[in-house]
């Protein structure tokens, strides 16, 4: 089987998805094509990014014109899950970000049955409320103090500039909502070292880690991972264009699953990196000479961590060993 039939034949799922920055380009320039010509400089295969800032700076740029209503979420929505459908993903975790006046000022459980609207047959979707470290603060502080009670929401996720401190909020909002049953999230280990790793693990109790491959810069964070069960939720081309690491073939992903981290493979923000969770794949592969076993572990894991039903995970394994073994 050729690597392209190989990668779209396994059931994959997507854990680390932000809404805003997942909006189909397309979507803009056919919406206003005098501003967002085709082809930015941006897609290019060779782009890098100076920093977080300019990224942010630029994803902003771009989706917050966009991302103005309800009906505008859905609209975005329906493109990106027409997209995984396309590449055989099954299951999805995708975050929003809390609208905060002046920034996204369409009402959050809105927003979150506008996404949940646009799931198509077939799909699993979960969605999370995304947040920055300070967003605590003022007005938002009721809202977030209200998620426990919201059932239509999976969990949360701590993200933005990494080397901003983790207030001392987080750990008890955090700790509140896990045993109210959501799932917890924190970004760590992209802009910021290990030791953001170990704080998200150990202060805030978390074991689902989005990035986490700078955990690879101390042994005892990444013993720990592996000793707590903690996943490292990846996007491997977000890393290269962010400067977080090299390139493919210098990327730690293969050394974290080889101490024993359980990592899935995601997107994080295709608007600006113009990458699908198909090319994640093919990359590591063509790039970082990933076996078709790996890959193959790489999807299972997803499932391992995915949110579903017993029987379910079950028959996705069994599609994933099948189509594993039939491809030696």
């Amino acid at each position: 089987m050729a690597l392209n039939d190989f990668i779209q034949s396994f059931p994959k799922t997507e854990t680390h998805l932000h809404i805003e920055g997942a909006l189909p380009y397309e979507c803009l320039h056919a919406w206003k094509p005098e501003t967002y010509p085709l082809n930015p400089v941006f897609h290019e295969e060779n782009f890098r990014f100076l920093d977080f800032p300019q990224f942010n700076d630029l994803l902003l740029g771009h989706a917050l014109p966009w991302f103005v209503s309800a009906e505008r979420y859905h609209e975005a929505a329906k493109a990106i899950f027409a997209k995984h459908v396309a590449q055989n993903v099954r299951y999805v975790e995708t975050s929003f970000h809390l609208p905060v006046s002046g920034f996204i000022n369409t009402p959050a459980r809105e927003i979150i049955a506008a996404i949940r609207s646009a799931a198509p047959p077939g799909l699993e979707v979960r969605i999370f409320a995304g947040m920055l470290r300070s967003d605590y603060s003022g007005p938002m502080q009721v809202v977030i103090d209200d998620l426990e009670k919201w059932d239509e929401l999976a969990g949360v996720d701590l993200h933005g500039f990494e080397p901003v401190p983790t207030q001392a909020w987080t750990a008890k909002v955090w700790s509140r909502l896990r045993a109210a049953g959501k799932v917890t999230k924190v970004h760590a280990g992209e802009f910021d070292g290990a030791h953001r790793v170990r704080e998200a693990i150990e202060l805030l109790g978390v074991t689902r880690i989005q990035h986490g491959v700078r955990a690879i810069e101390d042994p005892s964070v990444v013993e720990l991972a592996d000793a707590l069960g903690v996943v490292f939720d990846v996007c491997p081309i977000s890393n290269v264009r962010l400067k977080v690491t090299p390139s493919l073939a210098a990327h730690p992903l293969r050394a974290l699953m080889e101490a024993g981290v359980r990592c899935t493979i995601s997107t994080d923000d295709p608007l600006v990196f113009a990458n699908t969770l198909n090319g994640e794949f093919l990359a590591l592969a063509t790039e970082a000479g990933f076996t078709r076993a790996e890959l193959a572990r790489l999807v299972r894991n997803g499932w391992e961590v995915a949110d579903v039903p017993a029987a379910t995970r079950a028959a996705m394994f069994a599609e994933i060993d099948r189509l594993a073994a039939e491809s030696v």
